[in-house]
């Protein structure tokens, strides 16, 4: 059903950018970067060395043990570097939005206070917000399926109004109502034209101009403020469809003429669940289905599993090509890795799958990134591959992937045909729960989705163990060097799956143990030789008051000694020069080494 509803605000029109990331401006503006969830940066990612700023995403986080069973919401970022997140303040609801410069170590802007309710759930759900890809509003979820949409997200000085895609007029006549009755379940989409979308989930009581109640769907709000919506029934073409899957963004062909997102069966208002599900592709503009695909095990033994614990979302590949990931039918048959689908892009072929899927939304990689790849594919795709202790033949040993969409290989586990692990990074820190039963367990990566930086042929990945690393694409499985030294930022912790984010000045943001870590480099200055005081010096820049900055020398690149600690005043913001005076050797190397608690 699509019902025209003029809201009292319209988001202004833009140019399209559709089909290249890079298009668009420097910044982080929606869940997966742009609407097609690729994840590739825009900006070259600086190195994670030292966490220039960090803050809470949750002020009241509800531990089960040393767990976290919550998907947080991804922060965005402006062209201007101000980044925007969601942030939970009470124990079991409540959010506000705040927005922090990004290059102030993260000084605060403004604050939202939204008064939206997430869904009944399992995992507690995302709260997602996005930035309109065409201007300068960042819409936030809230109460009753409405949004807020906030001009200037800059500035402390923006406005902010309320839509709601069945008619504000209707919603301000009974908003208790509604809120009672309608609840967003996913996190907001922006395609490149600015219009927004978002699953909702309903109730079916009777509403202020819908006596008869409105079906559990999918919402579009236009640029011009139009309002319209689609049942789940309808965009599957089976009535035993009953909402869009929790968390699920949607995601949008790259000529954006397309939408694609998932649709189940699990009853909307129970805790948790399993289910079936369907991938669906509708009209972007008038919400009509253009076709869907039954979300079916490679293997031909069922139906596939969706399940509302799981935070994957399609990302659309260079060529059009659909990826989701799912559970497998028979659960545990696979060790809980699930499966990555693979649909052509009118979902009418499917095509080689991924064995791990479940709880992720790839990553797409330019094969350019990959300087040692030499097969079929223009891409390759970024997943986690866990392998999850104790679980069928599950070792422990949590991998990430980059498979190959289009050449096949036998998997071990399951004995099908699936995509090409083509290089693969196991995690760093032993799992001391599975360590005694399995010696090589190693904690998982912890992400959804992994930031891509194809210009420094690497991308940024986040795991369970506290750290954050760098992946470089040039190194094979498993060689030395293939992951930069973690950089620290919290104790390790068990918890759903989290996205990584670049920023416009190549900062890099992770999430990690209910707070948001902003990453960057060490400012490192060219070293050099004074030939009049026979000295080698190189300057750093202090970046924050609780890193130890040490310099080392060496003569062979081996052998490495401390020269100094600390030099110089250690204020932040300084930049420190440090030397060392040379003697009769024919060369003489010099180090920076970068430590946090």
């Amino acid at each position: 059903m699509r019902l025209p509803c003029f809201l009292q605000m319209a988001i202004a029109g833009g140019m399209a950018f559709y089909g290249n990331p890079a298009a668009f401006p420097q910044g982080w503006p929606e869940y997966g970067h742009d609407p097609q969830h690729t994840t590739i940066s825009s900006r070259g990612a600086q190195t994670p060395e030292v966490t220039r700023w960090s803050t809470p995403v949750d002020l009241a986080p509800q531990y089960d043990g040393s767990d976290l069973y919550i998907h947080y919401g991804s922060p965005v970022i402006t062209p201007g570097n101000t980044l925007i997140l969601p942030v939970k303040t009470g124990a079991t609801d409540s959010f506000q939005v705040e927005a922090r410069a990004a290059g102030n170590y993260g000084a605060l802007l403004w604050t939202l206070v939204t008064d939206y309710s997430v869904p009944p759930h399992d995992w507690f759900p995302i709260c997602g917000v996005t930035l309109c890809s065409n201007g300068p509003t960042v819409v936030v979820p809230a109460a009753g399926g409405t949004i807020l949409a906030r001009t200037a997200p800059d500035s402390n000085d923006g406005t902010t109004a309320r839509l709601a895609f069945y008619g504000i007029d209707n919603y301000d006549s009974d908003p208790d109502t509604c809120n009672a009755a309608i609840h967003i379940c996913t996190p907001i989409s922006s395609d490149a034209l600015g219009n927004l979308y978002f699953g909702y989930v309903s109730t079916g009581a009777a509403l202020p101009g819908f006596p008869d109640g409105i079906p559990s769907g999918l919402a579009r709000i236009s640029t011009t403020g139009v309002g319209s919506f689609v049942s789940a029934a309808e965009m599957s073409g089976d009535g035993s469809m009953s909402k869009v899957a929790t968390n699920c963004a949607a995601a949008f062909s790259n000529d954006g003429t397309t939408l694609y997102v998932v649709v189940d069966n699990i009853s909307p208002f129970a805790n948790g669940g399993f289910g079936q599900g369907y991938l669906c592709a509708l009209d972007s503009t008038t919400l009509a289905r253009k076709s869907s695909v039954f979300l079916e095990d490679p293997r031909s033994i069922g139906a596939a599993c969706v399940t509302d614990d799981s935070s994957a979302t399609p990302t659309v590949g260079p060529d059009g090509d659909v990826y989701y990931g799912v559970l497998e039918a028979d659960l545990g048959s696979n060790n809980f890795r699930g499966w990555l689908l693979h649909f052509s892009s009118d979902l009418s072929t499917t095509k080689l799958a991924g064995a791990f899927g479940w709880d992720d939304t790839p990553s797409v990689v330019p094969a350019s990134a990959v300087p040692s790849y030499s097969g079929p594919s223009s891409y390759l795709l970024l997943t986690k591959y866990n392998n999850y202790a104790g679980i069928g033949s599950g070792d422990g040993v949590n991998r990430l992937a980059l498979v190959d969409p289009n050449t096949p290989f036998t998997d071990p586990v399951s004995g099908a045909a699936a995509m090409n692990p083509f290089i693969t990074v196991k995690g760093v820190t032993p799992d001391p729960d599975w360590v005694d039963e399995y010696p090589n367990a190693v904690r998982e990566w912890c992400i959804n989705s992994a930031a891509v930086d194809p210009a420094n042929h690497c991308a940024l990945v986040n795991s369970e163990d506290g750290h954050l690393y760098r992946w470089d694409f040039t190194k094979a499985t498993d060689a030395p060097g293939q992951l930069s030294p973690g950089l620290y930022l919290a104790p390790a912790t068990g918890e759903a799956y989290t996205p990584t984010v670049v920023g416009p000045d190549g900062a890099v943001y992770a999430i990690n143990n209910a707070r948001l870590f902003s990453t960057t480099t060490v400012a490192l200055f060219q070293p050099t030789v004074a030939a009049t005081s026979e000295m080698l010096s190189l300057t750093y820049h202090c970046a924050a008051p609780d890193v130890t900055y040490s310099v080392e020398t060496s003569f062979d690149l081996t052998n490495w000694t401390t020269a100094g600690v600390d030099q110089g005043s250690g204020d932040v913001g300084q930049n420190i020069s440090a030397s060392i005076i040379l003697g009769g050797e024919t060369q003489r190397f010099m180090r920076l080494r970068v430590t946090t608690p």
